[in-house]
């Protein structure tokens, strides 16, 4: 079961603050319980004590790093905790593993960081770096650069520079368009050749994508549909995607938000990359 003081942060995200009875009757547990889970919390300065209740503490990063990329947190919010979680069953101890900095990577980080033990995360992201590296279950491996504000990653010629490096069993990417006939598109220019020099250092490439970025372009393409493995979503794509999946070979594995339950669409073929 995951982490119930991180649990407890990721509820506060959206209200600006809970009863102690409202958080154990949400848990499941004796208001106790939840005292002390949030005593471990204001000791990490995560949280501060209201009559009564909690709140998030101002210094937390989610209310000192207001941003784009903050902006773009709660959109989709549910389904990309559900592909986080099945993207978590994709990894296994001793790999060492690719993450961007985008906002379904960060829950999948979130759920790394107390889920998961004994990987290798190597990013650009300074978020991925802070929730992966919260405790020592995980290496987290920084990739250094022109440190850019909006997304809170290090992009430029020095990052990309970096990358030749590393060599990761896994690249795990969100995007924010997909065209299976084509492949995954950004807006912002600067992660582009970060993303494509991991992708083809990677043994596979993972990309986590909800609903709503298929059938969409943005400014640049960035990977090919031939460069991806496995496509994790939270709905059944169309019938045309789904074909132009299978003619890739991608093996296209879906969550469901509601139950977080998950099937899989195997290729027919193996694609040799």
């Amino acid at each position: 079961m995951r982490n119930r003081e991180q649990m407890i942060l990721d509820h506060l995200e959206g209200t600006p603050a809970f009863s102690y009875a409202g958080l154990a009757s949400l848990f499941g547990v004796c208001a106790m319980t939840i005292r002390r889970d949030v005593e471990r919390l204001v000791q990490r300065g995560a949280v501060i004590k209201t009559l009564g209740g909690v709140q998030r503490a101002a210094t937390e990063t989610g209310n000192l790093y207001e941003t784009e990329l903050f902006s773009r947190l709660a959109m989709q919010r549910r389904e990309k905790r559900a592909i986080a979680h099945r993207a978590l069953g994709l990894l296994e101890a001793g790999q060492t593993v690719f993450m961007d900095g985008g906002t379904t990577c960060l829950e999948l980080a979130k759920l790394v960081a107390y889920e998961q033990k004994g990987l290798t995360v190597v990013t650009n992201s300074m978020m991925v770096c802070r929730e992966v590296g919260q405790n020592g279950n995980n290496v987290v491996l920084g990739l250094g650069g022109q440190y850019d504000p909006a997304s809170l990653s290090f992009v430029g010629a020095a990052c990309e520079a970096e990358t030749a490096k590393f060599f990761p069993d896994i690249a795990v990417f969100s995007t924010k368009g997909f065209m299976p006939t084509e492949g995954t598109y950004e807006s912002f220019v600067p992660t582009m050749h970060i993303k494509q020099s991991i992708a083809r250092h990677s043994r596979q490439v993972l990309l986590l994508v909800d609903h709503t970025k298929f059938g969409v372009r943005a400014l640049c393409r960035v990977l090919r549909t031939a460069e991806i493995d496995v496509v994790v979503t939270d709905v059944l794509p169309s019938a045309e995607h789904r074909q132009a999946l299978k003619r890739a070979a991608i093996k296209v594995v879906i969550a469901v938000p509601e139950k977080n339950e998950w099937w899989t669409v195997a290729p027919t073929t193996t694609r040799e990359r």
